[in-house]
């Protein structure tokens, strides 16, 4: 859904805030690089396996100002995960940055995450083994995942009540 980056200093130039960061590793990366994503969801594995350690560490060193937990199936969209991305996406307009905590996958957070930040904002992703993926929420791409939405099976009309607030 967008241009792919093997280094965090290269996409930091090219995005533009609010940032969000879907996966572990893309947000360990960032934070290397000094840039705290706004808002990240993280589940503690990469490639369905535990993160390292140092990961760990670097993301648990306080670094967020809220965390919040939520549970989140493989392969789904729960509920929770959609009102707490919303909520962080509100808290990030204000400054304050949020880490979502998966009990679970967040492999389809990405989908959210462009459907609930405002236009111009980033959203990046992990590509296993080529790099982080970054995503400009512009009007198409917003398009595009409405799209994805419409094809998912499940309650659409619920999803988009969600994520409208």
């Amino acid at each position: 859904m967008g241009e792919v980056y093997t280094e965090a200093d290269a996409l930091l130039s090219a995005a533009d805030p609010p940032i969000v960061a879907v996966g572990d590793i893309v947000t360990y990366h960032l934070i290397e690089a000094d840039r705290r994503p706004d808002v990240a969801l993280i589940d503690g594995q990469t490639k369905r396996s535990e993160i390292e350690d140092h990961v760990r560490e670097a993301i648990d060193a306080g670094v967020f100002d809220r965390e919040v937990e939520v549970v989140n199936a493989a392969a789904g969209l729960s509920a929770a995960l959609l009102s707490a991305t919303v909520s962080a996406v509100d808290a990030a307009a204000d400054g304050e940055s949020t880490v979502i905590v998966v009990d679970g996958e967040e492999d389809l957070a990405t989908l959210p995450a462009i459907a609930a930040v405002p236009t111009g904002a980033s959203v990046v992703y992990g590509q296993p083994d080529e790099g982080m993926v970054l995503v400009e929420c512009d009007d198409a791409i917003k398009s595009t995942v409405s799209d994805l939405f419409d094809r998912m099976d499940g309650d659409t009309e619920r999803l988009r009540d969600l994520l409208a607030g």
